[in-house]
């Protein structure tokens, strides 16, 4: 269980500080898949970073009642599209220094996922494209061996035809206990891939519901978010009017 508890972090600069998260709550269980949405500036990526321990926060984040550690690190991974792997080596570089220091690394997924986005295994990562380094980026994050894996943008740069079919994949893939947390702005197209959705608004966690009780309720995940963020469908038409009127 990974329980996050009235988290908070400002970001200090010459103009003073900025409220990046306010209290965030949160209990992720086993074997979820949670699509993490959010505005720009909304927490999402300090939320990640916070539960890695990559920055300091106020407030706890626990895994299984234990604080993160040396001794528990290794059960969380983290795929970003600012990439965290060596881009001067090569995958079957990176293959090795995972299994020296993951005694849980993946070893058949690995060759299997590598197969499957078509990726050279002796080519430098530096080399890559945009898409082949966010891919590779996930494979490394899948392939740990963690049980919370944690993925922030992790498809920007890759098409939808293959964003669609890594879905299908990794849905395929994953065993009960692996839990996925994922921080997308692809609101419709991650909607039939996760099982719960969390919404952060400026810092605080605005909205927690299962994709089950939106069916239920005969709603969309779009209408929902909508909803909880009060959006206004009226705003294009309004701006392109006075835009008009002022004679821009």
């Amino acid at each position: 269980m990974l329980e996050i508890k009235g988290l908070r972090k400002i970001y200090y600069g010459k103009l003073g500080g900025v409220e990046a998260l306010n209290g965030a709550d949160l209990t992720v269980g086993p074997g979820e898949i949670i699509g993490l949405f959010g505005e720009n500036g909304a927490g999402k990526t300090t939320l990640l970073k916070s539960i890695l321990g990559f920055q300091s926060y106020e407030g706890k984040v626990l895994l299984d009642g234990e604080k993160i550690n040396r001794g528990n690190i290794g059960r969380l991974s983290f795929a970003t599209c600012e990439h965290s792997f060596f881009p001067n080596l090569t995958p079957l570089s990176h293959r090795e220094f995972y299994r020296m220091h993951f005694g849980t690394f993946r070893d058949k997924r690995f060759e299997a996922l590598m197969d499957f986005f078509e990726l050279p295994m002796r080519k430098v990562l530096k080399s890559y494209s945009t898409g082949q380094k966010n891919q590779f980026e996930v494979i490394l994050a899948l392939c740990q061996g963690a049980d919370y894996i944690l993925m922030d943008e992790p498809f920007a740069g890759n098409d939808i035809f293959n964003r669609e079919d890594f879905y299908k994949v990794l849905l395929g893939i994953l065993e009960p206990q692996e839990t996925i947390i994922l921080s997308t702005h692809l609101i419709e197209e991650v909607e039939r891939f996760v099982g719960r959705a969390v919404l952060l608004r400026k810092g605080r966690i605005v909205g927690d519901v299962t994709t089950l009780e939106l069916e239920e309720q005969g709603r969309s995940l779009k209408e929902y978010i909508m909803e909880i963020y009060g959006y206004r469908p009226d705003r294009v038409n309004k701006a392109l009017g006075d835009l008009t009127d002022g004679g821009y």
